[in-house]
Formats: C-alpha cells, structure tokens, sequence
C-alpha cells in the first residue's frame, strides 16, 4: 500500500506539472490519466476525464493537438491547441513535469531535514547544528560478502560479535576490523536490530580481501543519530544543496548506466523498477516516516531526469524534436514523429521489462 501510495504521489504530480501548465497556457486538457490503458475506469469532470489504467507503471495526460495530426484538430478549438502554440509555450508545458518533480522532491528534503535526518557524528555539521541519540550503524555492506549473505543491510544496528568466547560490545569501525583480526577463520556471531525493532543474530565467517590484504566481514560501522538543524531556515538551506547534490549524483549515475548500455556492459542488478521499488519502499518503510519521505524525494529525482532524456517518447525527445523544428523554421513530418515515438515507447517497455526480470530474479 505505501509503494503504491508513494508512485502515486510522484507520477501524479508529475503529470500535474503538465495539467496545469497546459491549462494555464489556455491548452485543452482531454484526459489525465494514472497507469497505462487499457483503461479501468473513469470520470470526467468539465472537459477532462481522468481515468485509472490497468498498468500502474506510469501515467499520462492527453494534450488536445499534441500529437502532430492535422485531421485531428477542428476550427472551433484550433485556439486551444498545443500545437498551435508557441514554440515557448509548448516547451514550457514539455518541461513542467520535470520541474515539479524536482519541486516536490526539494520539498520533501527540506521536510526530512526540519523532522531530522539519520547523519554520522563524522560528517561536518552546518553551524549550530548537532547530532542526537548517535548509536552504532551499518553505514556500508558489501553485496558480495558473507554478511550481506545472512542478510545484514545498510541501516542494520549492530549490538555486539561473539567469538570464540570474545565479545565485542565497544561498536566503532576500528574495534570491528581489530576483532575480526583476532578472528580470521573463526565464525563470528553477528547480533544487530533492525531501524524496525527486530533483533537478529547471525553467524557469518570473515573473507579475505585481495585488496586490504586481510580478512573482513565487509561491513563498515559509524555512529549515526539524528540531525538537529538550529532553525527551519537551516532545513531550507540544508535541503538545498542536498537536492542540487542529489540530481547532479543522479544523472551522472543515470548517464553511466546507459553508457554501459550502449557498450553492452550494463549491469541490470545496480537498477530497480516496480518489484524492485516495491522492496525498497518496503525497507524504508521499517525506517519510519522519514525514510519513506526521502526515499520518495530520491524516486522523484530519478523520474525527472530519465524523462529528460533525448530519447523518443520521454518529455526530453519531445523537447529535441521542439528545437529541431525551432531551427528548421517549420514542423517535422508527423508520421516520423509518431513512428518515433512508437518505436521509443516500445524499447522504454522492453527496457522495464528486462530491470524487471532481474527485479525478480534478485529476490530467489
């Protein structure tokens, strides 16, 4: 139920940006829908319907005269239609999701800052700002170690390691790495919480790394509390650069990806899509509100920028072609736009359903 709640939240404003933009640009607005058809059920109030689809992976508005079909546009509303537009406007209406994904996310960040965010007593704090309730945490573990294996995550709460009659209770980074060098082929008992409350106790045996050159668990620990922020203004300022920080980390990751891609190198585990997303959220869930609030702001982030993209289909292809035909001084043909489309559409699905396979494959 939040997973769902959370894509809701995100593609409806998303699809929003374009809503009103359109509406305020005096664009007649035929349909706002959420999911994909085949349509499910819907309702029209004044001269848009908005509908439910079957295919909750997305959703869309219908832009009266957006696609480019002249038959499909009458003398009574030409006034009224994207196309007759100004190059300006149709940009503006193109990009308005993309900025209100990133507004909702900016104000969701600012949000986890002024409720307090999960920080390490490491980091360099903003003036007048301090850390309370600091406790040890799983800052770090390595997918291809033994304790990820027994099922140890990033966020976990170590309480102490046994072994061999040792126990380990003083929790810092540097104690951790000394008994697990007291205990290289030993079977160390790892007991933590998790954010949720759930206690676990696991046995896993240190690996030997090639690189340090001695054997590790391959977790990393810190203490980690709550950052109390001086006043809102601080949040604001704080969740400022957070989110500049974030699209800037995003896109160069996104822009990796699909170099890899393009290179035959991509790596379908490092992303997720819905049955991915949908154990994600549920992690962050058992974090707490705050979790699910940033968590839902990073989402955001990610589908403001993939629709970015030059690509056929995306709000950033629509745009491409918008300046091309700024620069010509006269439209593209619409049948190239609309089998460009058509084939754009068709590989973004193809492309869900290969990140979903490996959703599904990571979860056996």
């Amino acid at each position: 139920m939040i997973f769902i709640l959370v894509l809701l939240v995100i593609i409806l404003v998303h699809e929003f940006g374009h809503f009103i933009v359109a509406k305020k640009s005096g664009i007649r607005v035929d349909e706002f829908g959420f999911g994909f058809p085949p349509k499910l059920f819907g309702k029209k109030f004044g001269e848009t319907e908005y509908t439910f689809n079957l295919l909750p992976i997305g959703g869309f508005v219908k832009i009266f005269g957006e696609t480019p079909n002249e038959g499909s546009l009458s003398e009574k509303d030409i006034q009224r239609s994207f196309i007759h537009k100004s190059k300006l406007t149709q940009a503006a209406v193109l990009s308005a999701g993309v900025f209100f994904n990133f507004l909702l996310a900016w104000v969701l960040i600012i949000l986890t800052f002024s409720l307090g965010i999960l920080s390490s007593v490491n980091n360099t704090l903003p003036e007048g700002a301090y850390i309370e309730d600091a406790q040890p945490m799983f800052v770090a573990v390595a997918k291809t170690s033994a304790a990820y294996e027994a099922g140890i995550r990033s966020g976990d709460l170590p309480t102490r390691l046994i072994s061999e009659g040792d126990t380990l209770l003083k929790m810092t980074n540097a104690d951790l790495q000394e008994f697990v060098a007291d205990h290289t082929t030993d079977t160390i008992t790892v007991e933590y919480k998790k954010r949720s409350g759930d206690v676990y106790s696991v046995n896993v045996v240190p690996q030997m790394s090639e690189t340090l050159g001695r054997s590790i668990l391959g977790v990393a620990v810190e203490d980690v509390g709550t950052l109390v922020l001086p006043s809102f203004g601080s949040a604001v300022v704080e969740g400022t650069k957070y989110t500049g920080a974030a699209i800037v980390g995003i896109a160069g990751g996104l822009h990796s990806f699909l170099m890899n891609v393009i290179a035959g190198s991509a790596n379908f585990e490092e992303v997720a899509g819905p049955v991915g997303l949908f154990g994600i959220v549920g992690d962050a869930a058992a974090g707490g509100s705050v979790a699910i609030i940033m968590l839902t702001a990073v989402i955001s982030i990610n589908l403001g920028i993939i629709n970015l993209l030059p690509f056929p289909a995306l709000d950033g292809g629509r745009l491409l072609f918008l300046g091309i035909e700024a620069f010509r001084g006269k439209p593209i043909q619409p049948q190239i736009i609309n089998v460009l489309n058509s084939l754009g559409f068709f590989f973004l699905i193809f492309l869900m359903i290969m990140i979903t396979y490996h959703d599904v494959v990571k979860m056996f």
